[in-house]
């Protein structure tokens, strides 16, 4: 069994179709490259329950996704904060990250300027549910070229194609609508479902997942209120995170 812990009010009023939590304090280990010795050691979810050490605090909903959730195909959300007390410096601060994280940062990705909310995605996955790195953007095979995952992820023995977005608005500070949000997730489901039908037998998913790292609470609200607007067949059996981030946390949506 898993441990939830709930400090995020605003995002923890999961709907109807959410599952129980109960107590547990074990997670399967992270490990992507046993070359990197010096390499933050996420072996297990910390056994007084929290997340463990790691850049930034996470908080919130952890240790939730078991294996009812990662074999259902009942669309979910959950939610969580990570708060930043400076901005990421790297490669000063790479040693800070999970050697998933590090992996992901050290290989080139698929174009534009998202590679941070890969790794802050990534790191919320390990350090929260106990999550592996499989392959990157530009390491997972398909048999078609086309839409992509950000990263392929194991959690609980089961692979897990994740599509890594951000909740926020230009210029920063404006107020999150609800079409914005709405147009944002009708797009990143499109393409990560079309991955899910083309990505090789040697990589295939059995669960797919996108990761909304919002730029406040008002952005998480917003958009977990359009998730919840979305048709089943739109959101298919898909499990949507939304970590609000905090404190010094422009790095992840500017790169600045």
């Amino acid at each position: 069994m898993r441990r939830a812990f709930i400090l995020l009010a605003v995002l923890a009023a999961c709907s109807a179709d959410d599952p129980t939590f109960t107590d547990v304090v074990d997670a399967p280990p992270v490990a992507i490259d046993a070359g990197a010795a010096d390499a933050l050691d996420v072996d297990a979810i910390a056994v007084d329950g929290g997340p463990p050490p790691g850049f930034g605090m996470v908080s919130g909903q952890c240790g939730v996704l078991t294996l009812a959730e990662l074999d259902g195909t009942t669309p979910l959300w959950f939610g969580g904060e990570f708060t930043f007390d400076n901005r990421f410096d790297d490669p000063a601060e790479r040693d800070q990250l999970t050697l998933g994280g590090q992996h992901i940062i050290s290989v080139p990705n698929a174009g534009g300027s998202s590679v941070l909310s890969e790794v802050f995605a990534f790191e919320w996955l390990a350090r929260c549910e106990g999550a592996t790195l499989l392959k990157t953007e530009t390491e997972i095979v398909y048999d078609v070229v086309g839409k992509k995952a950000d990263i392929l992820v194991e959690i609980d023995g089961r692979k897990v194609g994740v599509s890594v977005t951000r909740a926020m608005t230009f210029p920063i500070g404006n107020p999150y609508t609800l079409a914005d949000a709405t147009a944002l997730f009708d797009r990143k489901l499109d393409d990560i479902q079309l991955a899910t039908t083309q990505v090789s037998a040697a990589d295939r998913w059995t669960k797919q997942m996108v990761v909304a790292l919002a730029i406040d609470a008002q952005h998480a609200q917003v958009a977990m209120q359009a998730w919840q607007m979305l048709d089943a067949a739109t959101r298919d059996d898909t499990i949507l995170i939304v970590p609000v981030t905090n404190g010094d946390d422009l790095f992840i949506y500017t790169n600045m």
